[in-house]
C-alpha cells in the first residue's frame, strides 16, 4: 500500500521539476527603445527630401563622400554622406536613410 504513494509523489515530483526548469530557459526578447530619437522620422538627421534635384542635394548638403552608381533600369544612384545615404532615380532623390554607427 506504501509503494503507490511513493510513486504518485515520485511521478508528482518529476512532472513538477520539468514544468519549473522548462520555465528557466526562456529567451527574452530585447527591443530597444526608438521612441527618444527615431532614426528615419523627420525629427531626427537632417537629409534631402524626395523629389530634390542632385544639384539641390549638393548645393544644400555638399558633396558626398562616396557616389555609387547607375545601377540598373532606371538607374539608381547613391550618394553616401557621413550620416545618411540619398538614392536617386535619375537625378531625383526617391528616398535617403540614416546610416547606422559605424
Amino acid at each position: 500500500m506504501r509503494t503507490p504513494v511513493i510513486s504518485l509523489f515520485l511521478l508528482l515530483s518529476v512532472i513538477s521539476l520539468g514544468v519549473l526548469t522548462g520555465r528557466g530557459f526562456a529567451d527574452t526578447l530585447v527591443i530597444p527603445d526608438i521612441s527618444s530619437q527615431p532614426g528615419n522620422a523627420p525629427e531626427g538627421v537632417s537629409r534631402p527630401a524626395r523629389g530634390m534635384t542632385m544639384d539641390e542635394v549638393r548645393e544644400q548638403f555638399g558633396n558626398p563622400l562616396e557616389i555609387k552608381g547607375p545601377v540598373g533600369e532606371p538607374p539608381i544612384t547613391r550618394w553616401i554622406y557621413g550620416g545618411f545615404v540619398v538614392h536617386f532615380e535619375h537625378q531625383y532623390v526617391i528616398h535617403s536613410v540614416v546610416r547606422k554607427n559605424q
